[in-house]
């Protein structure tokens, strides 16, 4: 590919704000988004953007008690378009944000902070019930149906006597049917657990030895396909999830992506062989997976197994000299991006040429 077919990341508006920004979610369906964190005060914020004429226009500014740590759309309607937020304090909350003032769900839902979110069910993506689902540093991993009061549908929690770690990230997948669903969480140490939610038992479990930041399935609302984690020291792992053995488990191929922790990654709404990852030391990448000639093989034993792709460096920038700390693709214009970072600055970006490749 010539550098004149490259998809090119350009850093379309620049804005800097007076808080700590942790998660920027796009409002779906709209030229707006949400920003999500706390002020040095200690309150948490969320406030919502639009693109105008090129530039930002705030439209509301909400704080609350708790600074705001998560936040997703996943489990509501497009009719609603409520955000569900995880807070410092354990809470889940979920906003109307024509009517911000006073929750329309709430619930203590972890002892410590929530540091992830993730939603399914809702905005027609997904098959089943509309979902949260939100990790902790208490340790546990808990599945929330927003029409259900105080307590979770799923806990996923330590045995007695293991160790409690801090859940980093959280994604569903797998919503393909009503029946089907899983839930597959990072830790602190480098664990990965995949839950299934039809049986509710723990389906597959690995560790890349190496805390995991980040993980998204490339789409929620298909039979499992790819698992994306990234992690502490610069790697990232691509699983192939359409094939597990029973010691192997799922093929995978890692690559060395940044010279720092990789925080996120996200996959192209428009093209799930796409994805971004954003790194520590305020550089994001671009990346597509290419699919081996056959997926699978059979073992010395005649048992079919997995085999993992590859992965190309399409594109990469730095913006900041501070982490990239959070990243959204709008779902509805392909190649329109959002992201914050730790220089309390929120960028719009757009990823050119992506319909080429």
């Amino acid at each position: 590919m010539s550098a004149f077919e490259k998809p090119q990341i350009i850093a379309h508006i620049q804005k800097g704000l007076n808080y700590t920004i942790f998660d920027c979610k796009w409002v779906p369906c709209s030229a707006k988004f949400v920003t999500m964190g706390n002020f040095a005060r200690g309150t948490g914020v969320i406030q919502l953007y639009e693109i105008q004429h090129g530039d930002l226009k705030l439209l509301r500014e909400i704080e609350k008690a708790k600074p705001i740590k998560c936040g997703t759309f996943g489990a509501t309607s497009l009719q609603q378009r409520y955000l569900a937020t995880g807070d410092f304090a354990g809470n889940l909350h979920i906003w109307n944000l024509e009517a911000p003032e006073i929750p329309v769900y709430s619930v203590k839902g972890h002892k410590e902070i929530i540091n992830t979110i993730d939603g399914v069910g809702g905005l027609g993506i997904g098959e089943g019930a509309p979902e949260i689902v939100t990790g902790s540093r208490d340790g546990t991993v808990k599945v929330w149906d927003p029409r259900q009061k105080d307590d979770p549908v799923a806990n996923m929690e330590p045995v007695q006597g293991e160790n409690k770690r801090d859940c980093w990230t959280v994604a569903f997948g797998n919503a393909y049917n009503q029946e089907e669903r899983v839930v597959c969480a990072g830790y602190d140490n480098g664990d990965i657990k995949l839950f299934d939610l039809r049986n509710m038992s723990l389906r597959w479990e690995t560790n890349i030895k190496n805390g995991v930041c980040s993980l998204e399935f490339d789409r929620k609302d298909i039979s499992m396909n790819k698992l994306v984690a990234t992690s502490l020291e610069g790697k990232f792992h691509v699983f192939d999830m359409r094939t597990q053995h029973p010691t192997k488990g799922f093929a995978s191929v890692s690559e060395k992506a940044h010279k720092s922790t990789v925080w996120q990654v996200r996959h192209l709404p428009q093209n799930r062989e796409l994805f971004l990852t954003a790194g520590g030391a305020g550089s994001l990448h671009l990346w597509k997976y290419e699919y081996p000639v056959q997926r699978s093989k059979k073992d010395s034993e005649g048992v079919e197994m997995g085999v993992a792709g590859s992965v190309s460096l399409l594109q990469n920038v730095t913006l900041s000299t501070q982490p990239i700390s959070s990243l959204d693709w709008s779902p509805d214009k392909r190649g329109l991006c959002i992201c914050s970072s730790f220089d309390q600055m929120v960028r719009v970006l757009i990823v050119t040429k992506l319909h080429k490749i």
